[in-house]
């Protein structure tokens, strides 16, 4: 299994995902990959944002070391699952698919959901990243 997680500027929420994933497949032997990836390009090649380090932190993550990196079109080959954090990225991803097939990889990451962007508000940080560690563990459950 491969599974990309995307938000906006991949400085946020989706380095939260991967990193937390990425952890959680290892704690559970898993043979999947993840990554992540930001629907615009403003952050590439830069570190996730402090606040999002430091509410990884707290839980007993690291991510530290991950890098952003911009969505592309090669992504749709590359992974089986495509979860994004809003529906502002699910249109945007959605509209770079090039057929059905790569339009159904991609789906919220809260299923019917939202997860809130943190970016402007330093108190939602550590809640948002409750959430993603929550549903990491329900997305392993269902998954495996």
């Amino acid at each position: 299994m491969k599974i990309l997680m995307v938000c906006l500027g991949n400085i946020c929420r989706s380095p939260l995902a991967e990193g937390i994933m990425r952890h959680l497949i290892a704690e559970n032997n898993l043979d999947w990959e993840v990554a992540s990836a930001g629907t615009g390009n403003w952050h590439i090649g830069k570190a996730p944002d402090h606040r999002s380090t430091s509410a990884a932190k707290s839980l007993g993550y690291d991510i530290s070391s991950q890098r952003a990196q911009q969505f592309s079109t090669s992504m749709f080959d590359q992974y089986d699952l495509i979860l994004v954090m809003d529906k502002n990225n699910l249109r945007d991803v959605q509209s770079l698919a090039k057929n059905e097939l790569e339009r159904k990889k991609v789906k919220l990451f809260l299923d019917n959901d939202e997860v809130t962007d943190p970016y402007w508000d330093n108190a939602l940080f550590a809640p948002v990243c409750e959430q993603i560690e929550e549903r990491c563990r329900a997305i392993i459950k269902q998954l495996s």
